[in-house]
C-alpha cells in the first residue's frame, strides 16, 4: 500500500522541521500515526523534510513542484493534469501523464494536509495557491483514488467563482477531518456538504517532550528552578500585534503597552517571576546549516528591553537559546501558567495540563483556529483580546485563580483529546 501526502503544508526544504515549532509538532505525530495504523505502508510526500526526518519516521519526499513550486507555470500545469484527469473520468483513457499524476496513479491513498491554510488565506503564501491545491485535490479524485483532508482548519472564504469549486473538492473527499468543531461553522455558513466531515483533535496534542534531565542546562541558572517564586511563561508573536502585517518589523515601542501593562500585572498581582520566550526557530541553509532565532524572538527580546526600563524588571527574564521542538514543550512543562500568542504553544501546555491563557490575534486576517483549539481543550473561557486591555488581564486572573481546578480538569480532558487526535488516523482505514 502507498499513500501521498499532498496539501498547503508542503514547504521548502526545513520549514515544517526548523522554522514554527507548532508545525513540527504535528506533523511528527502525523506520521507516525499514518504508520501506527498502516504499519506496512510507503508513505511518501510533497512536503521537503530532512533526510534526518525521513529516515526516522519512515517517509520519502517527492519534489516540492509536484504540488507547487512558486513558479510563473505552476496554475497552468495544474490546469493541464486537471484536464487530463477529467477525460480520464469521462473515457477512462489517460492522453497524457505528468510526474504528480504518476505518483497519484501510483497511489492508494491521497491525505491533504492544509492546517489552517485550506481557504484564502492559502494565497498569502503564493499567487494562485489556493486554486492550484484544489486542482491538484481534484485530479486525484477524478482519476478514482480515495482522498482525505486530515487534521485541518479550513477557511476562511470568499464567496467568488472559486467557491462553487472548492465545494465541489470538499464533498468528493472521501474523509475530512477538522481538528476543532469551529471550522464546521465557517464550512457551514459557506454551504460546503458536511456529510463525511468529523470534528476532532489537532495531533499537536499527542507530540511528546524531552525528558526532564535533557533541558535542565537550559533553565538551571533561571528563576525557574533559583526562584521560590513561581513562573509563568509569556510567549508573543507578530499576529498578537495591533498592526498588519505579522511580520513587520521594527515595531513601535507603543504596540507592546497592553503586553508590558499586562506582565506588570501579573508579577505586581501574583508576586510570581515572568519568563519570555521564542516559540519560532529559524536556519541557514546547507552546506552551512545551522539553527537560528526565529521571527518570533525579536518580539521576546524588544519586550524584555522595555520590561528593563520598568520597576518590576527583576522579575523577568528571557530564554535566549534555540531549542528543538521536544526542548521546548519540555520547558514549557516547568511553567506554573503559560500565557501564550501562539496556539501550538498553548497546546504544549494544555497537553502537560499547563494552565495556560491564548492571546488572540490583533489583526487581520483572524484565525477562528484559536477559539476552536481552546473549544477542544475546554478552556474557551480563556481566549483573551490582545488590543482589550480589560479582557485580557480578566482571562489571566481568572486562569490563574483557578489554575488548581483548571490543571485536574485539564489531566482529564487531556484523555479525551489524545483520543480523539488519534481518531482522525483510526477513520483511514474505515475507508480503505
Amino acid at each position: 500500500m502507498k499513500i501521498l501526502v499532498i496539501g498547503q503544508c508542503t514547504l521548502h526544504w526545513g520549514r515544517m522541521e526548523h522554522g514554527n515549532i507548532g508545525n513540527y509538532y504535528i506533523i511528527e505525530p502525523f506520521f507516525r500515526e499514518l504508520h501506527r495504523v498502516f504499519p506496512t505502508a510507503t508513505i511518501v510526500t510533497t512536503m521537503q523534510m530532512t533526510d534526518r526526518f525521513c529516515k526516522e519516521e519512515k517517509i520519502s519526499c517527492v519534489p516540492m513542484e509536484y504540488y507547487y513550486g512558486w513558479k510563473d507555470n505552476d496554475l497552468e500545469i495544474a490546469e493541464k493534469e486537471f484536464g487530463i484527469a477529467t477525460i480520464y473520468h469521462e473515457t477512462g483513457k489517460l492522453i497524457d501523464t505528468t510526474p504528480y499524476i504518476e505518483e497519484i496513479l501510483n497511489s492508494d491513498l491521497v491525505i491533504d494536509f492544509s492546517g489552517d491554510i485550506w481557504g484564502v488565506n492559502a494565497d498569502l503564501v503564493g499567487k494562485n495557491r489556493f486554486l492550484v491545491g484544489l486542482l491538484k485535490d481534484r485530479v486525484a479524485q477524478l482519476l478514482g483514488i480515495k482522498t482525505a483532508m486530515l487534521a485541518g482548519s479550513p477557511g476562511p472564504f470568499k464567496n467568488d467563482n472559486l467557491l462553487p469549486f472548492a465545494k465541489t473538492v470538499y464533498e468528493n473527499f472521501t474523509l475530512v477531518t477538522n481538528r476543532e468543531e469551529l471550522s464546521r461553522e465557517v464550512l457551514e455558513t459557506n454551504g460546503f456538504n458536511l456529510d463525511k466531515t468529523k470534528d476532532l483533535a489537532c495531533p499537536a496534542f499527542m507530540f511528546e517532550a524531552s525528558e526532564r534531565e535533557k533541558i535542565i542546562s537550559y533553565i538551571e541558572n533561571t528563576p525557574i528552578l533559583t526562584s521560590k517564586k513561581p513562573t509563568i511563561g509569556f510567549i508573543l508573536c507578530g499576529w498578537n500585534m495591533p498592526t498588519a502585517p505579522f511580520d513587520k518589523w521594527p515595531r513601535e515601542d507603543s504596540e507592546f503597552n497592553v503586553f508590558i501593562d499586562a506582565i506588570k500585572y501579573i508579577i505586581n498581582q501574583f508576586d510570581v517571576n515572568v519568563c519570555l520566550m521564542s516559540h519560532s526557530n529559524g536556519f541557514e541553509l546547507p552546506p552551512n546549516f545551522k539553527l537560528i532565532h526565529g521571527r518570533d524572538y525579536v518580539f521576546a527580546e524588544k519586550l524584555y528591553k522595555l520590561l528593563n526600563k520598568t520597576e518590576i524588571s527583576d522579575s523577568v527574564f528571557i530564554l535566549d537559546e534555540i531549542y528543538s521542538p521536544a526542548e521546548t514543550k519540555a520547558i514549557i512543562r516547568e511553567f506554573d501558567m503559560l500565557v501564550s500568542g501562539r496556539v501550538h504553544g498553548a497546546v504544549a501546555g494544555l497537553s502537560q495540563a499547563i494552565p495556560t491563557v491564548i492571546i488572540d490575534y490583533g489583526h487581520e486576517p483572524k484565525a477562528h483556529k484559536l477559539m476552536g483549539f481552546a473549544k477542544v481543550a475546554g478552556i474557551e473561557e480563556y481566549v483573551a483580546n490582545p488590543t482589550d486591555y480589560p479582557d485580557l488581564i480578566e482571562k489571566i486572573d481568572s486562569c490563574w485563580n483557578n489554575k488548581a481546578k483548571l490543571k485536574n480538569e485539564l489531566k482529564k480532558n487531556n484523555i479525551k483529546v489524545v483520543n480523539m487526535a488519534k481518531e482522525n488516523f483510526n477513520l483511514l482505514e474505515k475507508i480503505l
